[in-house]
């Protein structure tokens, strides 16, 4: 079969395309025919590495995120998981076996069932910011742990870069879940995207003044901001929480250091939440596949221009071209075309 491996760390020209033997599933395994690829942040900076040039044995399959049908299943698998349409997530977290190839081996517990009013493209954007926007959703003092229509009535959610593809995905849940969005962008573009995916109001960061914007919709401060630049906006973020609000952050800044005013975020008892899917628990990540599984069978979240989330489709073969995209900051979806 066709395969995208790396047998180094480094730039997007370590992405091989090769051919590689169909391995049957082991006990616990599903073996999934990948149609999509999806690919994030986090799976260039592994390609990357901490140092490029670093050999890896075995080689990887680079990407966490797909879509297909399952063709195989592993002892102690139920045998009606066999043709079944699934959505795939941390494919590739500490295992070799990535999206990017025609057949990947997945733990049976990593692939969710994927309705026929779904298409592979949202299904492989799905995984990493989805869960990423559950998480940052569910971390605020008195919750809720769970999504899901009404659970966030009342709440008001602060999207910081409302136009990514973890903005889009939080923007589309915290509506789900029938909160008030306020998201922040760069761009008039960026901003008629945001207001596709669902934000009751946009604010245009480099021409309006953020922090009296977001007061005079939300005099009492907001519930959550999603944060992805906490760095820069440590400042606002303080000025506009609210009593018991929280910060939940799951970008890096390049790396930048963090500075906060410990006086003005005592009073509003306020947290701030790190975080990265990979090594959230266990238990909360089970939670927010069903959640985001019930929004998806719920028809309320989409992928596509219309849904302020474009896609941009690569062959296989261009795998090194996607990867390239998102590290550049492509603004959408960057997916792989592995079986039409």
């Amino acid at each position: 079969m066709r395969a995208i491996t790396y047998t180094a760390t480094g730039d997007p020209d370590v992405l091989t395309l090769s051919d590689k033997p169909v391995a049957d599933p082991g006990p616990g395994e599903v073996r999934v025919r990948i149609h999509r690829s999806g690919v994030n942040p986090t799976d260039w900076k592994s390609r990357r590495g901490a140092s490029p040039g670093t050999k890896v044995d075995p080689p990887q399959v680079p990407d966490q995120d797909g879509s297909g049908v399952v063709d195989a299943v592993g002892e102690g698998v139920e045998a009606a998981l066999h043709g079944l349409r699934v959505w795939v997530w941390e494919a590739a977290d500490q295992r070799p076996e990535g999206t990017a190839q025609e057949y990947a081996l997945v733990p049976a517990h990593q692939v969710v069932l994927l309705p026929g009013s779904a298409s592979f493209d949202l299904g492989a954007a799905l995984g990493v910011p989805f869960l990423t926007a559950h998480r940052c959703l569910t971390v605020t003092e008195g919750g809720p742990t769970r999504l899901g229509p009404g659970t966030l009535e009342g709440r008001t959610v602060l999207v910081s870069g409302g136009a990514g593809a973890v903005g889009n995905a939080a923007i589309q849940l915290a509506r789900w879940s029938d909160a008030t969005v306020i998201t922040t962008v760069s761009s008039p573009r960026k901003g008629h995207l945001a207001a596709r995916a669902g934000a009751d109001h946009v604010i245009d960061y480099t021409q309006q003044d953020v922090v009296s914007e977001i007061r005079a919709l939300a005099p009492r401060g907001v519930d959550t901001v999603v944060e992805v630049a906490a760095a820069a906006n440590a400042e606002i973020d303080a000025q506009v929480v609210g009593l018991h609000g929280s910060v939940a952050v799951y970008a890096d800044d390049d790396g930048a250091a963090l500075t906060l005013p410990v006086r003005s975020l005592m009073a509003p008892n306020a947290r701030w939440q790190f975080v990265l899917v990979y090594t959230a628990p266990h238990t909360w990540k089970l939670q927010a596949v069903e959640d985001v599984s019930a929004a998806v069978l719920d028809g309320a979240v989409r992928v596509g221009e219309e849904a302020g989330l474009p896609l941009h489709h690569f062959p296989l073969e261009r795998t090194a071209e996607a990867h390239a995209a998102v590290e550049n900051g492509a603004v959408g979806k960057v997916l792989v075309v592995v079986t039409d």
